[in-house]
C-alpha cells in the first residue's frame, strides 16, 4: 500500500499519469503468445516472458520517476476470473495475488519515488469488451466478479478499478461485488462519442444507477479505450451526459484511434497518433474538463506516455 489510502492519495494529487498499452505492446511487439483464457496473467511464471512484460511497466514507471508525477500502474488480471484460469490450467497458482506482488516488488525498487506509485487490481467484463450483447445480467456478474474481486482485495492492492465495460447490467453487479470487499473502487466504461455507453446507456443513467443501487458507491468513474475526441464529446453530450457525469468520471486510459469500438476491434493495423498530438491533446483534458487520472490504452507506447507526462508535469 501507498503511504496514503487511496481515497486521499486521489485527493491530494493534482494529476495522475496512466500506463499506456501493455497487451497490445506483448501481442504485437514481443515473440510470446498470449494466453486464450487469461492473456498476460501467467508471464510473471516464466522468466523470459516475465522480464517481457517487467519490461514495458518498467518505461512507464521510469516515465512517471523522471517526471516526478503520481503514478497508476495496473495488475495484468483484466481476465483473471476463476473460470478463466481453471482454463487455462493454473488453478493451482494464486494468480491474481502473484501479479500484484511482483509489481509491488518493482515499485519497491523505486526508492523514494514509490509512495507516488499505486497499483489497481484489474478486472473487466466476462465476455467480449466490444460486444455489449454478451454482457452479464447484474446478479450474474455480482456472483461471476466476486471471487477476483476477493483474491485481488486480500492481496493487497491500493484500489480495485473494473475497466473495458460496454454494458450497464454488468457494471451494476461488477460494482456490487466490488463494494463487497471493502475496498476503494473505479468503474470504467467504453464511450461512444454520442454519450452512451456500446449498449445505448445514456452516460447519466448509467452513473445514476449504479450510484443509487450499490453501497458503497464508487469512488469515480473513468474511461477507458476510447479516443480523447470521443472522450470529450460523450461527457459534454447536451442531452445524454449532464453536470454530475462530468464531477464523477475522474479519469481516461486513451487510445490512438478515433474510430468507433467496433471499427477498432476489426482492425488489423495498428492505428497509430503521434505522441505529440496524443499527449496534448489528453494532457489538455485536464485543464479543459479537470480530468485527473490520464494515460494510454490501444495504440500507446512509451513514446506517446512520455509526451503526455511533460505536458502534465508543465
Amino acid at each position: 500500500m501507498t503511504h496514503l489510502p487511496f481515497p486521499e492519495f486521489l485527493k491530494n494529487a493534482k494529476c495522475i499519469l496512466g500506463e499506456g498499452a501493455v497487451i497490445e505492446r506483448l501481442r504485437r511487439d514481443s515473440e510470446f503468445e498470449l494466453d486464450p483464457e487469461i492473456v498476460n496473467s501467467a508471464f510473471i511464471y516464466d522468466n523470459r516472458k516475465r522480464d517481457a512484460l517487467a519490461g514495458i511497466y518498467r518505461q512507464y514507471l521510469d516515465i512517471g520517476c523522471k517526471y516526478d508525477l503520481p503514478l497508476l500502474l495496473s495488475t495484468p488480471t483484466w481476465r483473471a476470473s476463476r473460470e478463466r484460469i481453471a482454463k487455462a490450467g493454473y488453478e493451482t497458482k494464486d494468480v491474481n495475488a502473484d501479479n500484484f506482488r511482483f509489481f509491488d516488488e518493482m515499485r519497491k525498487n523505486y526508492g523514494n519515488y514509490a509512495d507516488k506509485i499505486v497499483i489497481c487490481g484489474l478486472l473487466s467484463c466476462r465476455g467480449d469488451a466490444y460486444n455489449q450483447a454478451e454482457a452479464l445480467s447484474s446478479d450474474d456478474a455480482r456472483a461471476f466478479h466476486a471471487w477476483q474481486a476477493g483474491k485481488l482485495a486480500e492481496a493487497g492492492v491500493d484500489f480495485l478499478l473494473a475497466a473495458t465495460l460496454p454494458a450497464v447490467s454488468e457494471a451494476v453487479g461488477l460494482a456490487t461485488a466490488l463494494a463487497a470487499t471493502g475496498m476503494p473502487y473505479i468503474i470504467s466504461f467504453i464511450f461512444r462519442a454520442e454519450g452512451t455507453l456500446l449498449d445505448g446507456t445514456p452516460l447519466k443513467d448509467a452513473i445514476s444507477r449504479i450510484d443509487t443501487d450499490v453501497d458503497p458507491k464508487p469512488l469515480a468513474y473513468m474511461s477507458n479505450c476510447t479516443h480523447a475526441s470521443i472522450f470529450r464529446n460523450g461527457i459534454m453530450h447536451a442531452t445524454n451526459s449532464s453536470a454530475t457525469v462530468r464531477k464523477r468520471v475522474i479519469g481516461l486510459l486513451a487510445n490512438t484511434a478515433a474510430l468507433e469500438p467496433e471499427e477498432l476491434d476489426d482492425s488489423e493495423e495498428l492505428v497509430e497518433e503521434d505522441p505529440q498530438v496524443f499527449g496534448q491533446t489528453v494532457a489538455g483534458l485536464q485543464g479543459e474538463l479537470g480530468i485527473k487520472i490520464l494515460g494510454g490504452c490501444c495504440g500507446t507506447d512509451d513514446r506517446h506516455i512520455d509526451c503526455l507526462a511533460q505536458r502534465l508535469a508543465a
